[in-house]
């Protein structure tokens, strides 16, 4: 096997994420993948590890994970819009990133969601409210 025909049927995930341009530099996608945040088909592998076309790789970054299916392989780092051609991300992925930007944009705003919905008596008690609202007039 030569050198060309391996470089088309694998690549090593380090420099495959710096090629999809999922981390500026190889050694930071290979600090990632290091650190365990990066796993290949649900397992922790090591830098050299090769990609193969139709794996999925779960990339977390900034407190976010991605889920991507591999869909072309390329050791070269090219324009953004070839990069995005090299993978797939899930629709799971975009649900659960979109809702946690939402959320974040949310707090940023001075709202926070409230971890359950109001009790009977809360219920009630902002009811007592609107009405004494409703009430009110200035003077």
């Amino acid at each position: 096997m030569t050198s060309d025909a391996k470089a088309t049927s694998e690549v090593r995930i380090d420099r495959w994420l710096w090629a999809a341009r999922f981390f500026k530099t190889r050694s930071l996608a290979k600090q990632a993948v290091d650190g365990g945040k990066v796993q290949l088909d649900g397992k922790r592998v090591k830098p050299a590890k090769p990609v193969h076309v139709g794996q999925t790789l779960e990339v977390n970054r900034g407190g976010t994970t991605q889920t991507i299916v591999v869909r072309a392989l390329s050791e070269q780092r090219g324009p953004a819009r070839i990069a995005q051609m090299l993978y797939e991300e899930t629709p799971e992925s975009i649900e659960t990133r979109e809702a946690a930007r939402a959320r974040r944009a949310m707090e940023r705003a001075g709202l926070k969601v409230p971890s359950a919905k109001p009790s009977k008596k809360e219920r009630r008690d902002r009811s007592k409210l609107k009405a004494l609202d409703g009430e009110w007039t200035p003077n």
